[in-house]
């Protein structure tokens, strides 16, 4: 996990493996203090479900709705919605990105939606339920948190010692853990959006699309690691016509470049202003992580020194920023120590030629606390002769990743393999 290196439990770890299925990692999302919940993608034989409009009330604009869906990006959801309302992306909005290889269920706003298309809306591994108008819409941001559903599998231990271990596993969790930044912040298989971002900040625009065109992953198609080839080798043509079609942004800055010979700045906004921003984030992501590890480094841990920025008495870390500033004390040595390792300061995120890029900063509690964890069930892991399976729930407040948690549960790293 990227910049991951601690652990801050003592138990033992259950082993196992994560998402096997879609169904063995459910989010709920929990906004307003109600819960979006999963319904249709865990029946065995679904019914189609007819989408319910209510008449829409003066002054209000916004349709509110849940979202569920099953094995997709969000970014790809949305699209699918705008693409048959025939409206832009930029009128639906959400409060946070969910995992793609999920059930998730969350809430979205629509800005003046064509009615009569949208009660007609379908489209594989999505369903829209729960519509009621607003005068506001959803902003990033505005979840309160999640509800998690998990089932780890392969575990090679009887259940006595599982419930033994998720018993003294949690009661440690209860009282915090390193709130990392997880797998899915660093971009999926390919693990590179932090790399990107620091390209991107440093204004090394062509390494910043060379790098998102070239780097493969081993779990990649063979197809797909030959299109990165050829971009790696500057052949854009061939590595256009390589691509399959399902990666439209590697195909649209490809398109772009072989149109505008040397623009990587004009490839790099093919991409939508989100995602575009999220290297940013994702480089601030793994800043942020190294600073914990620094702490545990020198000492220091997670409990809160004199004089650092706190928030209800837990340390605030650093997401660097043009507008950040330095904590005062050790802490803040440890902050230009980081800064000084990457050669980069707080004026670098201020990104002149990509300004959709430039970050203030701001800062994040360092300590996340699970709340409502409970075992649902401890099986015969039908999928792994001889080896048991385990199904919990908890709840984390918004920002906060279930796969740190479960890798505080399971005790390794990569919590998606079978050994």
């Amino acid at each position: 996990m990227t910049g991951i290196k601690y652990f801050f439990t003592k138990t033992p770890g259950l082993g196992g493996r994560i998402k096997l299925r879609y169904a063995d990692f459910i989010v709920e999302e929990i906004i307003e203090d109600k819960l979006c919940e999963v319904k249709r993608f865990i029946c065995e034989n679904p019914k189609a479900e007819k989408l319910i409009i209510p008449q829409k009330e003066p002054g209000k604009e916004y349709l509110h709705l849940d979202l569920e869906k099953i094995n997709k990006d969000l970014h790809d959801a949305i699209r699918y919605i705008a693409r048959f309302l025939h409206c832009s992306r930029s009128r639906i909005s959400y409060a946070g990105i969910k995992d793609k290889r999920a059930i998730t269920c969350q809430r979205i706003s629509i800005w003046n939606p064509n009615i009569e298309l949208l009660q007609k809306f379908k489209a594989k591994g999505i369903v829209l339920r729960n519509a009621t108008w607003s005068n506001r819409k959803i902003d990033l941001g505005d979840l309160k948190g999640n509800r998690f559903t998990v089932t780890i599998r392969n575990i090679a231990l009887s259940k006595e010692e599982i419930e033994k271990i998720l018993r003294e596993c949690f009661s440690e969790l209860e009282k915090g853990i390193a709130n990392y930044f997880g797998e899915q912040r660093f971009g999926g298989i390919r693990n590179i959006s932090h790399l990107v971002g620091k390209e991107i900040i440093k204004e090394n625009y062509k390494n910043a699309v060379m790098l998102y065109l070239s780097a493969t992953a081993c779990e990649e198609e063979s197809e797909t690691k030959k299109a990165r080839e050829l971009a790696a080798k500057g052949k854009f043509k061939d590595a256009l016509r390589t691509f399959p079609a399902k990666y439209r942004y590697e195909k649209a800055m490809l398109h772009h470049l072989i149109e505008n010979e040397g623009d990587f700045i004009g490839a790099l906004r093919k991409l939508p202003r989100k995602i575009l921003f999220l290297f940013t984030h994702a480089y601030q992501a793994y800043l942020f992580n190294e600073l914990i590890n620094k702490r545990v480094e020198h000492g220091i841990g997670l409990k809160a020194i004199e004089n650092e920025p706190t928030e209800d008495g837990i340390p605030l870390g650093l997401l660097p920023g043009y507008d950040s500033k330095f904590s005062p004390g050790i802490i803040g040595q440890l902050e230009r120590e980081l800064l000084r390792e990457h050669k980069i300061t707080f004026a670098d995120f201020k990104v002149k030629k990509l300004k959709e890029c430039s970050s203030a900063g701001s800062r994040r509690k360092i300590i996340m606390k699970p709340k409502n964890m409970r075992v649902l069930e401890i099986a015969e892991d039908e999928f792994f002769a001889g080896r048991r399976s385990c199904k919990i729930m908890f709840e984390l407040d918004k920002g906060c990743y279930a796969t740190v948690l479960l890798r505080e549960i399971m005790k390794k790293n990569d919590l998606y393999s079978e050994e």
